[in-house]
């Protein structure tokens, strides 16, 4: 297995890495990732804020934020938080305009990616100057694990529902945790093996630039940013990671979000 380990970088580069944290319901979730965040960027000694976009959670995520905004100091946590739920795009546009740091980073705050890889994508960002670094779970030693049989089961039927309209005979069962990606890789050719992940390190003027380009809200932004990217010649870095399903709470996936989905990837695929 390939070592994890990166070399110490420069605390003197300038740059700065905002990490955007979209959160809902995430009360459990919220102080180890933060935690986890504070543990591996000060071991690795690059600047860096951690910024909370929290949706009107119900369960009080909001307020363990603002203890955690005590605990680690306003400087690195910042609370930007809306009204109520928006979609996960518009969260990422929503903290990226109040991001001070040169580079972005957007991952889940419910543990599914853990911030041991972000030394790792800074450095693959400096080894070839990339564009946006993406974590992928098909290339290397990255994996998909702790998925039940109800999220199994989603990925099953959609992938054998959409490869009867796109392959004749339809497709031969694959692995479950590959579907989707599977169908988007097959309809966009992106240039990516994980083209619905959201584990991304940006640079900022990057992801300005995409955000500009992209109509998608939901889970569809994440795809339609790295098929946005190679329309604009942007590089793209792959870093292989863990995708582990959450510990606490309840996953987001449900009916309305593969609908989205769906509708997502037609529409990138007779735009793009």
């Amino acid at each position: 297995m390939a070592s994890r380990k990166t070399s110490r970088p420069n605390r003197d580069s300038g740059d700065k890495y905002s990490v955007l944290l979209p959160t809902y319901n995430e009360r459990e979730n919220l102080p180890l990732i933060v935690w986890l965040l504070v543990k591996y960027f000060g071991e690795s000694g690059f600047n860096y804020e951690i910024i909370v976009i929290d949706d009107g959670s119900p369960d009080g995520t909001l307020e363990v934020a603002e203890q955690l905004q005590k605990v680690y100091g306003e400087d690195k946590i910042l609370l930007r938080p809306r009204a109520k739920k928006l979609g996960l795009g518009t969260a990422y546009i929503h903290g990226m305009k109040h991001a001070s740091g040169n580079f972005i980073i957007i991952m889940d705050a419910d543990l599914s990616h853990h911030p041991k890889f972000i030394p790792e994508f800074i450095q693959k960002q400096k080894e070839g100057d990339y564009d946006l670094v993406s974590g992928t779970r098909y290339r290397g030693n990255g994996g998909v694990y702790g998925w039940d049989l109800r999220r199994k089961l989603i990925s099953f039927i959609f992938l054998h529902f959409f490869s009867s309209f796109f392959s004749s005979p339809p497709l031969p069962p694959l692995v479950h945790s590959r579907g989707a990606n599977f169908l988007a890789q097959v309809l966009l050719r992106p240039g990516a093996s994980d083209l619905t992940g959201s584990f991304r390190l940006y640079k900022k003027k990057v992801l300005e630039s995409l955000v500009e380009q992209c109509v998608s809200k939901g889970y569809v932004f994440q795809m339609e940013m790295i098929v946005r990217a190679r329309q604009l010649n942007y590089t793209i870095g792959e870093v292989p990671i863990s995708f582990v399903d959450r510990v606490y709470g309840e996953s987001k996936l449900g009916g309305n979000e593969i609908v989205s989905y769906a509708k997502g990837l037609l529409m990138l695929f007779a735009t793009t």
